[in-house]
């Protein structure tokens, strides 16, 4: 399944609280449980204005209906067409 990383502006985000957090992460599973098994979220980074999640998903499309229904900014949508690390350079 295509993998994607989404780039959510959220200002202030570095400084959300565990409980802000928790929240926004129930929300997220709460709309993927509606939408099925079709798109999973694996993991997101916060930082001081933003937050980049990674999902997989069958398209653009998809994630941006969780977007949507999760009231969740979207501001970019990447698909990831490949993968380095420092094995890479082996």
């Amino acid at each position: 399944m295509p993998k994607f990383i989404i780039e959510r502006e959220i200002p202030g985000a570095g400084k959300l609280s565990q409980e802000d957090l928790h929240a926004i992460s129930q929300k997220s599973c709460s709309v993927l449980r509606e939408m099925g098994p079709q798109i999973q979220w694996q993991e997101s980074y916060v930082t001081a204005d933003k937050i980049y999640c990674v999902y997989n998903a069958p398209d653009e499309e998809t994630v941006r209906e969780h977007a949507r229904q999760g009231g969740f900014p979207a501001n970019a949508v990447n698909r990831v067409t490949s993968r380095i690390d420092p094995t890479t350079a082996e």
